[in-house]
């Protein structure tokens, strides 16, 4: 098509590349997890139903997405790291944050009933993404060591919290106050005393947080005629435990791990969260603007052949796109108007929003999340008939506006786009 005159907003999107050679992670967490929990009553301190629910959400994005060579969960959060060489979406970082969040989203909403198959999915789960921009290998050990040192401190913690709460008949606040000053020892030392509680005793998958890679396996691929397997080795994602994943015992015992990423040189004892945190690939938008969410689909053309929609348009498809921005704007009240087409959306924030301090990839991967997540559960209101044979997912970025005038060149470029290309 012939460009339009409104073409040039274009100029105003900033792609975010994360260059080589870093390696790129991407950090998901639940936005508001412990009211996602307490309505959903899980299990405290924890619900192995729930932890096994996010590993094989965690799982489907490593089979789904090549590139993710090793992965690292616990409760609420997902870690996902990309090999050195990736290209990926050409490295840019809204892109590949929002469309991995998009489809965690997805899968967590698909696979619900397989682990809660008495208990209704009440709203719609989301989470958050951002990059963290490893400059070396040494950095993506220290990141490993810190996550998994949170996961231990934060189990123990709550541990003991619950049963304190539980079965020492405490409130939440004697609890609190309790546990206020309690160094690891006292911690390890209540559970034992009060409780006959061995902490090292309880579950890897509670203590140590849960590892997903690809290994080598053999496979059969099928059977001669005499009835014998025919064996090939291929790599699978499956699921590994460590008291110390960013020890080198456990790191450098993977063959896949040491060809995509490298080699531990020493071992990690030490980590400086601060020091971490200043590798958060993070953009604030610039002040007193409009901020832009555009979300698309993610290959979309083969998602609807798959799921035959009408062509050139189905009404039920675009129906299910307008009630999920609709949930979006009852959602996020920063958002003043939005427009859509087909298989994209677009969502304008008023200029003075302050929604995630005008962090963009909390705010695009909040957006995206939680539109991917009502695309699920709205899907059987729409297509009665009609399966969802998988999990979709959309990609987003957000983009700043300097005024009323470019905002609406902004919006004229959509529908002419559209109405063009119709």
């Amino acid at each position: 098509m012939a460009n339009s005159k409104y073409e040039y907003v274009k100029s105003f999107e900033v792609e975010g590349e994360v260059m080589p050679p870093n390696l790129i992670v991407v950090h998901i967490d639940r936005r508001d997890f412990r009211r996602f929990s307490e309505v959903h009553e899980f299990e405290k301190p924890d619900d192995e139903k729930a932890l096994n629910l996010m590993n094989q959400c965690a799982m489907a994005v490593l089979e789904e997405y090549p590139d993710i060579v090793f992965s690292y969960g616990y409760g609420d959060e997902y870690s996902f790291v990309l090999k050195k060489t990736s290209k990926f979406y050409q490295r840019r970082s809204s892109k590949i944050s929002s469309v991995i969040v998009s489809f965690f989203t997805s899968v967590y909403v698909t696979k619900w009933k397989e682990f809660f198959p008495l208990k209704e999915l009440r709203y719609p789960p989301s989470f958050l993404s951002q990059i963290v921009c490893c400059a070396s290998l040494e950095i993506l050990q220290a990141y490993l060591a810190w996550r998994q040192r949170d996961c231990h401190v934060q189990n123990q913690y709550n541990t003991c919290f619950w049963e304190l709460v539980k079965k020492g008949g405490k409130t939440e606040m004697e609890a609190q106050e309790i546990l206020k000053y309690a160094k690891e020892q006292d911690r390890n030392e209540l559970l034992h005393q009060q409780f006959g509680i061995n902490y090292n005793g309880t579950l890897a998958l509670f203590r140590q947080g849960t590892c997903i890679f690809k290994t080598e396996v053999e496979d059969i691929v099928k059977y001669n005629e005499d009835g014998t397997p025919v064996k090939r080795l291929r790599r699978k994602a499956g699921i590994f435990r460590s008291e110390n994943i960013a020890g080198r015992r456990f790191w450098n015992a993977h063959a896949s791990l040491l060809k995509e990423l490298g080699n531990f040189s020493e071992d990690c004892f030490k980590t400086n969260p601060d020091y971490i945190r200043s590798f958060l690939f993070e953009s604030k938008l610039m002040p007193s603007t409009w901020i832009v969410i555009r979300i698309d689909g993610c290959h979309f053309h083969r998602f609807a052949d798959v799921h035959e929609f009408n062509k050139p348009n189905d009404k039920q498809a675009l129906g299910l796109m307008n009630l999920c921005a609709e949930a979006v704007l009852e959602e996020f009240h920063d958002i003043v108007f939005c427009y859509g087409v087909s298989d994209e959306y677009s969502f304008v924030l008023k200029k003075d929003s302050q929604l995630y301090q005008r962090r963009a990839s909390k705010i695009v991967s909040a957006i995206v999340s939680f539109f991917s997540s009502m695309y699920v559960m709205k899907w059987k209101d729409v297509f009665r008939k009609k399966e969802l044979k998988y999990p979709p997912s959309f990609d987003g970025r957000a983009v700043c506006y300097l005024s009323n005038e470019i905002l609406q060149d902004y919006l004229a470029w959509r529908q002419v786009d559209w109405h063009s290309s119709t």
